[in-house]
């Protein structure tokens, strides 16, 4: 079998794995709850990315160029 061909035997391999829900492993437990809360988060819960690992961003794209404002801070590097 040649390398071309096994590639993509390896990935469609690969992408066949059996999806169910997560469960910890025997013996281990989920983290401690945080602190303020009551109950435990579930695994599905703990997975899911916080908006600071995901932001959103608000910032407009440029479609043409512009003058740019007086920057107080951009300052000449000291000698």
């Amino acid at each position: 079998m040649t390398r071309a061909a096994a590639v993509p035997l390896l990935l469609l391999l690969a992408a066949c794995g059996a999806q169910k829900d997560l469960t910890p492993v025997a013996g281990a437990e989920l983290p401690p709850p945080p602190y303020g809360r009551a109950d435990r988060p579930t695994a599905e819960e703990l997975l899911e990315p916080t908006p600071e690992a995901m932001p959103v961003r608000t910032v407009e794209l440029r479609r043409q160029s512009e003058e740019r404002e007086d920057d107080p801070f951009d300052l000449p590097p000291e000698h």
